[in-house]
């Protein structure tokens, strides 16, 4: 495909920004990094999630029913199996594959159900506890096995959403589905879902409702917010110790998440973007100004840095923030903005239309006057992965010369190269502090501009 980070909306060539949908839209290269905490689901107003909660929770604790009733085996194989969850597409892999956990992790597990009288008893509430008094158990496993007992609503609404916005599915057969009659794994055919055309692998959508960078009970907020503060014996330093104490001392932990229950206002999913505040957009806008041109001081590096973050924030939603990557063009390390072209705005169409630019690419230069050659680094990087349009952010307006150079070249070969300064950014900052306007309408402008300068 040539895209950078491309997602599943891109592959399909649909028109969708992170904002409008419900949920996390996938990557096909890598995961995303959040993952599904229960405890969301516990705590939602929705009676749905908290049903499907309560299905999470019986479904692990049906494991200390197996161990009592001697089907260590069997529990030990469920377990196992709703470890890794590649389908959901969350987490830090570049692989888009993790592996799951062995044998002895999963005795270690179940072993909480003979060792802690009181889940012996009762049974969790929230089954996340196990990263508590279990090693090499965190994040990514307890948003797995959330999302494997899940698995079958997960279906149907990731079937749900694809109907809703015309992604294409294909039929396929699921090879590791919880069956809440007979609390197994089964594999299911002539199951319609999406697929990664990547890996060839089936797709399942995740609501962003569930998601979170940590989950709210999570060992690291449980050492440094309670553990370190309660427990008078400072020998216990290693996880390894505190996972033990913890075994012995239950009632502590049980108090940890009682707090944790009464804090879950506090609880909320985290976003995949979140723009800065205005006030952090005239620091930053305030900060840029000041910059002497050049490399003096790393005035260059802080204006790349600055800028990264106030061009994210200033053009969201309308266009979701890929990545920030650096390139050599000819011995030059180049700083790039790459932004997905949602078309969500009716200037973004007319680029995508015009120039086939599926992601738009900013290339920032904090130099005093752009000259011929930064025009050229650019104009070799617009090509069948970007399109033909694209953006240097730089500080002072073109020379003549050098803008009559861009103008040549769209009259030459159809190439698009708009340049955005310090005071076009200040006008991006203005609209974006009075919400009157939106800080992309100052790059249509530009555009406009542009266009009327070239030759008809």
């Amino acid at each position: 495909m040539g895209l950078v980070r491309p997602r599943l909306t891109d592959f399909y060539n649909i028109s969708l920004t992170q904002e409008e949908v419900d949920f996390a839209i996938p990557f096909l290269d890598e995961d995303i990094p959040l993952y599904v905490d229960p405890f969301l689901l516990w705590k939602s107003p929705s009676m749905q999630d908290n049903s499907l909660h309560t299905a999470i929770t019986n479904s692990f604790n049906n494991l200390g029913y197996l161990l009592e009733k001697g089907r260590e085996k069997e529990a030990i194989d469920i377990l196992i199996r709703g470890s890794e969850c590649s389908e959901v597409g969350l987490g830090v892999s570049k692989t888009k594959r993790g592996a799951r956990i062995g044998e002895k992790t999963a005795h270690n597990i179940l072993s909480l159900f003979k060792e802690i009288p009181q889940i012996n008893k009762r049974g969790f509430v929230h089954f996340e506890e196990i990263q508590l008094f279990v090693d090499q158990i965190s994040k990514d496993r307890i948003s797995d096995i959330s999302s494997n007992f899940l698995k079958s609503f997960l279906i149907d609404y990731t079937m749900e959403q694809c109907e809703k916005h015309s992604i294409p599915m294909v039929k396929t057969k699921i090879e590791n589905l919880y069956e809440y009659r007979s609390n197994k794994f089964v594999s299911e055919d002539g199951v319609y879902l999406p697929h990664n055309p990547e890996t060839n692998e089936s797709v399942l959508l995740v609501p962003k409702r569930w998601l979170r960078l940590i989950p709210w009970i999570s060992y690291e907020d449980y050492f440094n917010g309670y553990f370190i503060k309660e427990v008078e014996n400072k020998d216990i330093k290693s996880r390894v110790e505190v996972l033990n104490y913890n075994r012995r001392n239950y009632d502590m932990v049980q108090t940890y998440v009682k707090e944790k229950e009464r804090m879950q206002t506090d609880c909320k999913n985290d976003p995949l973007f979140k723009p800065i505040p205005v006030l952090s957009a005239k620091r930053k806008l305030s900060t840029i100004l000041k910059l002497p041109t050049g490399k003096t001081d790393n005035a260059d590096r802080k204006f790349e840095d600055h800028t990264c973050q106030l061009m994210a924030s200033l053009l969201y939603p309308h266009l979701d923030f890929a990545a920030e990557q650096s390139r050599t063009d000819t011995g030059v390390l180049i700083r790039d903005l790459i932004f997905y072209n949602n078309r969500s705005f009716d200037f973004l169409k007319d680029i995508y239309d015009d120039y086939e630019s599926r992601q738009i690419v900013m290339e920032l230069k904090n130099v005093a006057k752009v000259e011929r050659d930064h025009i050229n680094q650019l104009n070799r990087y617009l090509n069948n992965q970007f399109g033909r349009f694209g953006i240097i952010i730089t500080r002072n307006p073109l020379p003549k010369a050098i803008f009559k150079n861009t103008i040549d070249l769209w009259a030459g070969q159809r190439k698009c190269i708009i340049a955005l300064t310090d005071e076009d950014i200040s006008m991006m900052v203005s609209v974006f502090e009075s919400k009157q306007r939106l800080p992309i309408e100052v790059i249509k402008k530009k555009y406009i501009e542009f266009m009327r300068a070239c030759p008809s």
